[in-house]
């Protein structure tokens, strides 16, 4: 359930406040992209509106889940954090919140989280966010990141899940079309990370993490960048292939395909940290903005 923060972010200061500590440690940014895909999920479950009775307490408990996945996640990294500037800055990292402080907050978000889903929404939603918590938390962060290069790749299927949760709780079951949106993400994962760690590479090695710049080197990764977004690119015809959009869709699909490919060839043919730090930063828009543009057909059709 991860999407990094801005490289200038290893520059703020987190000293301040407690409940200010509190909030960081939840990435706000990262959840708030991953709300945003469960609400687009929730949305283009129905017909017409849905009922804002179940997408505001789905919403809020898919919040408070992957905000408790994001502190659980600070908490396991806080050595590797300590290391790396994009996350040095960070209050677990610091030394400015104990451990036990830190697991505290993270179990009550996620309780509490779950006990909203469970009850105001159904508990398939629940027992599938939660599921996405062990995914992320465990899986992806104890497990994988520090032992594979294909961290990423494996570790995405957690990250992918936000349209499949909004689709369950709208639903209390989940489609064919949910598991395309989830396809979307999975594919889009790898291209997005690794834009970033390709600039990032001497941060992973200082950690000891197996990014695949650090062990297959910057040309190879570039290499995969331009493969994914490929496959990105036909993936995301699918949604048009199977009914579920209209050609305005189609048209956005396209264009901003087309454009995501473009940065990947040319930082395939001639690296630049500038051109990777804008692909990484292209590739948050272009997510949101392909979602935006299913949203948008949804109900144009409609």
């Amino acid at each position: 359930m991860s999407t990094p923060a801005a490289s200038t972010a290893a520059l703020e200061p987190t000293h301040g406040s407690r409940v200010r500590q509190f909030y960081v440690l939840t990435k706000p940014r990262v959840v708030q992209l991953i709300v945003f895909c469960a609400v687009i999920g929730m949305l283009l479950a129905v017909p017409g509106w849905p009922d804002w009775r179940l997408v505001l307490p789905a919403a809020i408990g898919i919040w408070l889940v992957a905000a408790a996945a994001a502190a659980f996640n600070c908490l396991v990294e806080q050595r590797i954090d300590a290391r790396m500037a994009r996350t040095a800055w960070r209050p677990t990292a610091r030394g400015e919140l104990t451990n036990t402080q830190t697991l505290v907050f993270a179990s009550v978000l996620c309780a509490l989280g779950s006990a909203i889903l469970w009850w105001w929404v159904n508990p398939l939603t629940m027992a599938l966010t939660f599921a996405t918590f062990v995914g992320y938390a465990i899986v992806y962060t104890v497990l994988l990141k520090p032992a594979t290069p294909q961290n990423i790749v494996i570790g995405g299927a957690s990250g992918a899940m936000p349209p499949l949760l909004g689709w369950a709780a709208m639903r209390g079951e989940v489609g064919a079309e949910a598991w395309l949106l989830v396809l979307i993400i999975f594919v889009w994962t790898p291209p997005h990370f690794w834009a970033l760690a390709l600039y990032r590479a001497e941060d992973y090695a200082r950690a000891g993490l197996p990014m695949l710049p650090v062990t297959h080197g910057n040309e190879f990764t570039r290499l995969q960048i331009l493969l994914y977004t490929l496959v990105l690119f036909a993936a995301t015809l699918l949604p048009f292939i199977q009914g579920m959009s209209g050609w305005l869709y189609l048209a956005a699909a396209v264009a901003l395909g087309a454009w995501f490919i473009a940065l990947a060839l040319r930082l395939w043919r001639a690296y630049s940290e500038a051109l990777a730090r804008r692909t990484f930063r292209y590739s948050i828009w272009y997510l949101a903005l392909l979602f935006a543009a299913l949203l948008v057909d949804h109900y144009a059709l409609g």
